[in-house]
């Protein structure tokens, strides 16, 4: 449905709305009583439309079940002026529902996206437990079927305090999102939130002795119909520069929303129930405590994951060469406190460009990691280290042990690479590797340069040894 089309029938709404009460005054009453459901209803059912295109169907849904609950509200008052015959009385039940309308709508802006299950428990039952206070609050200043003028001076504080809480919030939201479609939606909550703020605080408080069926209402539609056109018009978004600083922030801070929703009802609450307000304000602080443990678990798995996959070769699932160099120097400052020596065995594999030229990059990836499995394989001690030290090149650290164990190791490794039998460039030839050793009997010095020199020199003599071979002479001169 095209974004003018959309304005239009919401021109039309009104106009049909504004006729009705010019021409059938006598059914004035439930006339617009009928368009005033209808509008929420409407607005609902365009989100609800909007959730299930857009990455953001849990606000729209929201969003769409505050609408809900508003229209459930004035489905009440309808029944108690038109069909009990009473307007002098507003039913306790509707004002519940008018304030409840907003619980959906603070969830959606505490909830952030892809959370896991156990945090999104967390903040429905802090919108739960919102919801218990406003109509524990309701009810003290309104009957199931009566909320008297003193009553309803009290529940407009409340009004107005979630109005304000909501319109502020959802402000903060919309600046604070990076994400096309939650930008989208936190604008459509935005602008319905501030227009509502408004029309509910001049029906509130300048039209406070109209009753309903009167032209007045029609500003009433406005908020719902105007929600209507943000939802059903065609926009998917645009990338946006938002202050990092602020992103994260907003970010971080987001599920407080909920907390302080709790926080704010539980201090209007403290004279008439006390012990509800101290309630309400304990569990307030539990729940946000609660999350924010929880997520700083998940945060710290997650940095540990990174940590870990940063220092992993993707391709391998060997050591990487950043990791390679961090554990090379905590080695070689251990043997020099120690006064023992170390070796490093570097390890090529044979005519490995010739191999990828004839089978292709993907038969050599295969390849580099059955080579790294092999090598890992030989190495069983948990003191020694098998990285990938660059393209089809490796590189083990071996580290206290006798040094003359470290070409029976390069042996090992060379071996069982052959044994593999993995076709190679050369036919009639499997794939092989090799191996140079450099030792280091006494650790003195503090750079291991010469270590990685006296290896390299090592594996480029075993090369041009005829390959497929250990040499082991690599020592500093």
């Amino acid at each position: 449905m095209g974004r003018r089309m959309v304005v239009w029938l919401s021109v039309l709404y009104l106009l049909c709305h504004g006729i009705a009460l010019v021409l059938l005054p006598a059914h004035a009453l439930p006339v617009s009583y009928a368009f005033l459901i209808g509008a929420p209803l409407l607005a609902g059912l365009a989100c609800v439309w909007r959730g299930r295109r857009s990455a953001s169907i849990v606000g729209w849904v929201a969003m769409a079940l505050g609408m809900g609950l508003w229209a459930a509200g004035m489905v009440l008052n309808m029944y108690q002026e038109v069909g009990r015959g009473n307007a002098d009385a507003t039913p306790g039940l509707s004002m519940l529902l008018y304030v409840l309308y907003g619980v959906p709508l603070t969830f959606a802006m505490a909830h952030p996206r892809q959370e896991p299950w156990y945090l999104s428990l967390i903040d429905a039952l802090l919108a739960l437990l919102l919801g218990y206070l406003f109509f524990v609050y309701t009810f003290s200043f309104a009957t199931l079927s009566d909320a008297g003028e003193d009553g309803i001076a009290h529940l407009r504080l409340m009004f107005d305090v979630e109005n304000i809480f909501i319109a502020g919030f959802a402000l903060l939201r919309w600046r604070a999102s990076e994400d096309p479609s939650r930008r989208v939606f936190f604008r459509t909550l935005c602008v319905f939130a501030w227009v509502y703020l408004g029309v509910a605080a001049y029906i509130n408080h300048v039209e406070t002795e109209d009753s309903y069926g009167g032209l007045g209402d029609l500003l009433i539609d406005v908020p719902f119909l105007l929600l209507a056109i943000m939802a059903l018009r065609p926009s998917r978004g645009s990338e946006v520069r938002v202050p990092r600083a602020l992103v994260m922030a907003v970010r971080a801070g987001s599920p407080l929303i909920l907390a302080l929703s709790l926080m704010v009802v539980s201090a209007l609450m403290v004279r008439e129930h006390p012990y509800l307000a101290v309630a309400g304000f304990a569990l307030a602080t539990v729940g946000s405590g609660l999350r924010s443990v929880l997520m700083q678990m998940r945060s710290f798995a997650r940095q540990d994951q990174l940590d870990a996959l940063s220092r992993i070769d993707s391709l391998t699932g060997l050591a990487n060469r950043r990791q390679f160099d961090q554990s090379l120097r905590d080695a070689w400052e251990r043997a020099r406190r120690s006064g023992q020596g170390i070796a490093l065995l570097m390890v090529d594999i044979d005519c490995f460009k010739a191999f990828n030229d004839r089978f292709g990059h993907p038969a050599g990836d295969q390849c580099l990691r059955l080579v790294a499995a092999t090598l890992a394989g030989c190495a069983v001690r948990s003191t020694d280290l098998v990285a990938r030290y660059g393209g089809e090149e490796f590189a083990v650290v071996v580290a206290s042990t006798p040094l003359e164990g470290a070409p029976a190791l390069a042996e090992r490794m060379r071996h069982a690479v052959e044994q593999l039998q993995l076709p190679s460039a050369e036919p009639g030839r499997p794939v092989t590797i090799s191996i140079g050793v450099g030792t280091v009997p006494r650790v003195l010095e503090a750079d291991p340069a010469e270590l990685l020199a006296a290896a390299d020199a090592a594996l480029y003599a075993a090369k041009r040894g005829g390959r497929n071979r250990v040499d082991a002479g690599g020592e500093p001169g």
